[in-house]
């Protein structure tokens, strides 16, 4: 017998399993199960791994990652919008986290009960270049251990002020994670650290605080929130193709959007903005769901002067009133389908224009050139039930849309991502098969 290793992707819709043969990294099997979040989610994974796993092959690791019951919540706290705040929003989205607050500066007690009002799993603070003003991070500090706000903290601030950061925290009960600083200095922006420590504080409080499973099996196989590992295997595939890559994952809930892009000299240079660039970023909009979020796809979609067919409201409200709704006609498959171009279409722009941090009235910044992108890959369960035709309908939403405010891909390939690799190949690379990660990816989109 072969022996496999089985990656599966929890969702908030469905649960996806791959058999993967380990060294070779040839695919075995794949199989979805709807996601079993009314009772056990471990009943959907069963079922999803035993469709997945042929029956000359046996299992000798499982590795999975979740974004069921909402994914990571994170809150963010910098010490003002532009520079700390912006960096530490950065690194969270990197971490496959969606920012559900965002506060910086002089915070009031109605600032305090936003941030609790918005439920965060986890709150990265950060404040200042190491070595910089303290006084702002000080007294965050302070008034989140006198707040009712108790979720796990991330501290990637200036390194001055850790000790001190760290004791007001751990006497109010708070548990508290100290990282190198998202910006140590102006213009150098640093989430790698935040983001692995964001993950850990992921498997360690929120994937048991959900409740998802009772087993403690569960918890031990769950590796990683889910687009952490799909940004993993991103990354990785950019590095094996050696070109600008964008990724564009239309799920239940949310659209993520991934990008590795090669630095520009000239934001690299004297003109780089003061919060620095991620040039391997992610971006998750979660208005943007063919399910649990259809309306907002359409809302947004209005508001981006995209003129939706008017007939899409009523199929988004539906499919947003019943999330497990699955298409079974040709114009119910077509409404997905439509759904999904422009989910792409609004989460892109979105990704390439850049964040507004610190307010509705504040610059875009961070915006993204994606002209020298030389691959687009669509992922999602709406995309992979037509691959074909879902690659015309990407590169229509995404590369031949020259109005959006950026630059789009001018001369690339778009691929639909139809044998579920690249969460897979994520989970694989991070948990020591490298090696079998990057076959599959060659065998999934190079060869």
């Amino acid at each position: 017998m072969t022996g496999v290793v089985v990656c599966v992707d929890v969702g908030s819709t469905y649960t996806k399993a791959a058999a993967v043969e380990a060294g070779t990294g040839a695919l075995r099997g794949t199989a979805s199960h709807p996601t079993t979040l009314g009772t056990d989610v471990m009943e959907g994974l069963e079922q999803a791994v035993a469709a997945a796993v042929p029956e000359d092959a046996e299992v000798i690791e499982t590795f999975v990652c979740s974004s069921a019951g909402g994914g990571l919540r994170l809150g963010v706290i910098g010490n003002e919008p532009l520079v700390t705040a912006r960096a530490a929003f950065r690194a969270g989205l990197s971490a496959g986290a969606r920012v559900v607050h965002v506060c910086a500066g002089e915070l009031r007690d109605a600032d305090w009960n936003d941030l609790a009002e918005s439920r965060p799993d986890v709150l990265l603070l950060a404040g200042g270049t190491d070595g910089g003003d303290e006084t702002a991070l000080r007294a965050h500090a302070e008034a989140l251990a006198a707040s009712q706000v108790r979720a796990p903290v991330v501290f990637a601030g200036n390194a001055d002020a850790a000790a001190v950061v760290t004791a007001s925290l751990t006497e109010a009960g708070v548990d508290i994670t100290v990282v190198d600083n998202v910006l140590p200095r102006i213009g150098r922006l640093n989430p790698v650290p935040a983001r692995t420590a964001l993950r850990e504080v992921f498997l360690r409080h929120v994937i048991a605080g959900k409740h998802l499973s009772a087993r403690a099996d569960f918890t031990e196989t769950v590796k990683a929130a889910t687009p952490d590992a799909v940004l993993t295997g991103v990354e990785l595939l950019a590095d094996l193709t050696g070109d600008d890559l964008l990724a564009v994952d239309v799920g239940g809930a949310t659209t993520d959007v991934y990008s590795v892009l090669t630095p520009d000299a000239e934001m690299s240079g004297p003109r780089a903005e003061v919060a620095g660039t991620a040039w391997r970023s992610r971006t998750v909009e979660g208005d943007l769901g063919v399910r649990h979020t259809a309306t907002g796809i359409v809302e947004a979609a209005e508001s981006d002067d995209l003129h939706p067919d008017p007939r899409l409201r009523e199929a988004a409200r539906h499919r947003t009133e019943h999330p497990d709704f699955k298409a079974e006609t040709e114009p119910e498959r077509q409404s997905d389908a439509e759904l999904s171009a422009l989910a792409a279409r609004v989460a892109v722009g979105r990704h390439a224009r850049g964040e507004r941090i610190g307010g509705p009235t504040e610059p875009l910044r961070g915006g993204k050139d994606l002209a020298a992108v030389r691959l687009v890959v669509g992922s999602g369960g709406v995309f992979r039930r037509d691959p074909e035709s879902a690659a015309t309908r990407l590169r229509q939403a995404v590369c031949d849309h020259t109005a959006g405010g950026f630059r789009p891909p001018e001369a690339a390939q778009v691929v639909i991502d139809g044998d579920y690799a690249l969460a897979p190949a994520g989970l694989l690379a991070a948990n020591g098969h490298r090696e079998t990660a990057e076959r599959l990816l060659r065998t999934a989109f190079t060869d």
